[in-house]
């Protein structure tokens, strides 16, 4: 069992450079951060947790500054993007931010990825809700042809490009894992047709991680690893863990330094037992 740490990493909160050397200090595995480019004021699309949109989907900095940040602030400390909006990215670009950033981190780079709920912020990036999924397995398919091939090319109905040359390539071969988030009706069959992961965010989970390794077994590929965010307590690392589970992440505040290091000391207290058990996968 993997023990990671998230965070909304806004202009107001604990800096990168501080909270990575720490959550690598305490054991974890990894850092993740969330993204947003920006949240229209109109705020049609209801926030899937419920209520009012926190504002710190407003404030976050970008995913790659602040992972490139957090690498260069530690040692072995894996960093992630939980999730990157592939749906409201050019490909190019973000594969060369990829494989940039694995580049800087030496290899520590995971790369999860999602199609997003918020529909006014992907119109502004020209992206149709209704075919958002479409448009990111396209998208991730055509950055593999970047990071894997000398001379990449892709012709896709969304997404298109001739033949280029793009450097540098990923540390990590062929490419940096890819962690698909996501909990409705057709995601096990997206992750087991172009990502190395799943990542639930809400919804059965431990139901349908024997379906996942079913279907990636038909498709003749390894077992296929999950992530998820639980609640914090030594109960659910167990139950989880005898359920399949390989990694557990949870949040620590964005609103200020204070608060981010209060609560990762108390997932520092709760993962210790843990991180010498070797009856945990």
């Amino acid at each position: 069992m993997k023990f990671a740490v998230a965070i909304f990493p806004t202009d107001y909160g604990i800096s990168m450079t501080e909270l990575a050397p720490l959550v690598e200090g305490a054991g974890f595995e990894s850092l993740w951060v969330a993204e947003h480019t920006h949240i229209p004021i109109s705020r049609e699309s209801p926030w899937p947790s419920g209520g009012e949109l926190p504002k710190h989907y407003w404030h976050t900095l970008d995913p790659f500054v602040a992972l490139t940040a957090a690498a260069l602030a530690s040692k072995n400390l894996k960093v992630a993007t939980g999730i990157c909006l592939v749906v409201e990215r050019d490909p190019i670009h973000t594969a060369k931010q990829v494989a940039s950033l694995d580049h800087l981190s030496d290899g520590r780079f995971l790369f999860g990825i999602g199609a997003g709920w918020n529909k006014e912020e992907m119109a502004d990036h020209g992206t149709d809700f209704h075919t958002r999924w479409k448009l990111l397995r396209e998208r991730v398919e055509a950055m593999k042809s970047i990071w894997t091939q000398d001379v990449s090319e892709y012709h896709g109905d969304l997404v298109s490009f001739g033949p280029m040359w793009c450097w540098p390539k990923p540390v990590q071969k062929p490419h940096p894992p890819i962690i698909l988030g996501g909990s409705g009706p057709k995601i096990l069959e997206r992750v087991v047709r172009y990502a190395d992961g799943w990542m639930p965010n809400r919804g059965r989970v431990i139901e349908r991680i024997p379906e996942l390794q079913e279907l990636a077994k038909a498709a003749g590929r390894d077992r296929i690893p999950v992530t998820y965010y639980p609640k914090a307590s030594a109960d659910e690392i167990e139950r989880l863990a005898a359920a399949g589970v390989d990694r557990l992440i949870w949040y620590v505040p964005p609103d200020g330094r204070d608060a981010a290091l209060k609560k990762l000391d108390e997932l520092g207290e709760m993962v210790r037992p843990y991180l010498k058990d070797e009856l945990l996968p």
